[in-house]
């Protein structure tokens, strides 16, 4: 199966669930910055979660279709179309054969991946499929997707070719889909406005009484400047209660950092891989795919958690994630 570029988009990339058991030696993950909506649309193929996707941001690619293919869409609302005839997201969808797949300016959330049966087939780089921008490694040669780029997808599984059976009774000439689609509400709240959570960071405790209630009683605005690496946001000014230096430490997804100008950063994907400015806090694992559908100019407050908290919605995360699994392979073994 083979994907013609049309038009890339704003910036679109091959990603997985990132690059992993290198940080030691100074590489960075990087990965889908949603891994939720990644991990759904590889079940909705027949994929393994942490296959290759395509992950689009704000405006999307258009995309010709050179083979069948089975895909799936998941995440932000980038208004996919084929011919003007629209394209559901959260279902397996069969493309036919020169079908063109138009995706426009997201409508709702920031990001979007889409999976194809058999992932896209592009060299490993140290384990992982996921472009690293900035050193220009993974992916596509190692950069976003340019118009004359053709993607090929990998090998088909069993699993692969009982979705693409399923789909293939359809009389469409466009493409076939399923009647039924999952429930994307629990792992992609988008309209909700509810807070990020965290835990808080190592040196919370560095930072002045005012700091600390300004933290979690002010809202921050994410500045144009944001990008994989972090999330740059703009509101009251945090200020630490005196100027001692700290050593670099290892930093992780969702660590937040305070730079000496008081406006914290969230690092998100890119990030670094160690970090000497302060951390008042760190984003829970579960509220991180929400946060990466935020957009610049969104606004966003934060909450305090417990680990315990921050683990147990963890926990419940996963098990909704295995019944979703669960679901779709039942719908696929019984048809």
């Amino acid at each position: 199966m083979s994907i013609n570029i049309l038009q890339p988009g704003l910036l679109t990339t091959v990603q997985d669930l990132g690059r992993h058991g290198y940080q030691r030696k100074g590489i960075i993950v990087s990965g889908g910055m949603d891994p939720y909506s990644l991990r759904l649309a590889n079940m909705l193929v027949g994929n393994r979660e942490d296959e290759a996707v395509l992950e689009m941001t704000l405006k999307g690619p258009v995309l010709e279709f050179q083979n069948d293919a089975v895909i799936a869409i998941v995440g932000g609302d980038f208004t996919p179309s084929i011919e003007g005839i629209p394209l559901p997201l959260g279902k397996p969808v069969l493309v036919k054969k020169n079908n063109v797949v138009k995706m426009g300016s997201c409508s709702e959330g920031c990001r979007a991946y889409v999976a194809c049966a058999g992932g896209i087939n592009v060299p490993e780089v140290m384990n992982s499929k996921s472009t690293y921008l900035r050193a220009e490694i993974g992916g596509f040669h190692g950069r976003p997707l340019q118009a004359g780029d053709i993607l090929k997808a990998g090998k088909t599984n069993e699993k692969n070719g009982r979705v693409f059976s399923y789909l293939s009774s359809g009389q469409s000439d466009r493409f076939n889909t399923t009647t039924w689609s999952i429930n994307r509400k629990p792992f992609l709240p988008l309209k909700e406005k509810g807070p990020i959570r965290v835990i808080k960071g190592t040196h919370f405790h560095l930072f002045t009484n005012n700091a600390k209630r300004k933290f979690f009683q002010k809202e921050f605005k994410i500045t144009p400047q944001s990008d994989r690496m972090g999330y740059r946001l703009r509101g009251p000014l945090l200020q630490k209660d005196e100027n001692k230096d700290i050593l670099s430490e290892a930093v992780a997804l969702g660590t937040v950092q305070v730079p000496p100008d008081g406006n914290p950063v969230i690092l998100m994907a890119d990030r670094q891989t160690t970090g000497g400015y302060p951390r008042i806090a760190q984003v829970i694992l579960t509220d991180i795919p929400r946060l990466a559908q935020l957009k610049p100019g969104d606004s966003l407050h934060f909450e305090e958690v417990t680990i315990q908290e921050a683990e147990e919605l963890l926990f419940k995360k996963e098990q909704d994630m295995k019944e979703v699994q669960t679901g779709i392979t039942i719908k696929f073994d019984h048809s």
